[in-house]
């Protein structure tokens, strides 16, 4: 198998890789209580940790001791922390993205004459994986609407991009549902030519103009901090405009793997 990290491959680096374990569900953070004259403990469910994925290398034999140090000068400057996390692509999962960095230090195992062996340990703050090519759904016209995630299996945090000419002011709203949750834009000024944009994984909102320049804070134009999430398959969307005029609804669904 190869992989690839920070849009560069292990092929391109010139080494071989392969997975001998395969960590499928991330380590759980259980969460429970003990009560005084009670045996064992009461549950309160788990929640998922981060996901380390550990991949075994190889750097096939070079022909000068300097050729292997230079390689190697390159695959530490490539996998540098320093970086943060990026992007992280298994060949064994097409089309799905983790966002990782190293979790330890890297240590180079001579096998042959100028060869060498090493494994590396990726730590995804994040444990899911998501969709390298995203779906986005448009919506054009207020009422109700089904739209369909084909990716992933696992309900997911989308982000909004809302377009249309709001005023500020009693009975003057957007509102959007999906599968019965409601998000409320009220008390808003919202242009022609600007978005609104809702980004539920981060719990935050911002209006942007054309050009994609952050204007002003849009968390306040939110009646209620309620951010709905898309599920896997089918889901419902409803568009409704009081006293504003409603152009367009795009959804960035942010698919994603347990």
């Amino acid at each position: 198998m190869g992989f690839s990290f920070d849009g560069i491959t292990s092929k391109s680096m010139g080494i071989a890789s392969r997975m001998t374990t395969e960590n499928r569900v991330p380590e759980l953070k259980n969460r429970t209580i003990s009560m005084a004259g009670r045996d064992g403990l009461i549950d309160l469910g788990a929640s998922l940790s981060e996901r380390v994925i550990e991949i075994s290398c190889f750097i096939p034999p070079k022909r000068t001791a300097a050729e292997l140090l230079e390689c190697k000068d390159e695959i530490v400057s490539w996998l540098s922390p320093d970086k943060g996390v990026c992007a992280l692509m298994l060949d064994t999962e097409p089309g799905r993205v983790y966002y990782a960095r190293l979790q330890e230090g890297v240590t180079f195992e001579r096998v042959v004459r100028l060869a060498a062996t090493f494994d590396l340990a990726f730590f995804c703050p994040d444990p899911f994986g998501y969709a390298a090519e995203d779906e986005v759904f448009t919506i054009t016209e207020a009422g109700n609407h089904t739209v369909r995630r084909r990716l992933g299996n696992l309900y997911s945090n989308p982000v909004y991009r809302l377009k249309g000419v709001l005023a500020s002011g009693a009975g003057r709203h957007i509102s959007i549902s999906t599968n019965g949750a409601e998000l409320k834009i009220a008390n808003a000024t919202l242009s022609e030519g600007e978005t609104l944009v809702i980004d539920t994984a981060k719990m935050t909102a911002w209006v942007e103009d054309a050009e994609g320049n952050t204007l002003r804070n849009a968390l306040p134009y939110i009646g209620e901090l309620n951010f709905p999430t898309l599920g896997a398959g089918l889901n419902t969307v409803e568009v409704a405009a009081s006293n504003a005029a409603f152009t367009e609804l795009e959804i960035q669904a942010k698919s994603r793997w347990r």
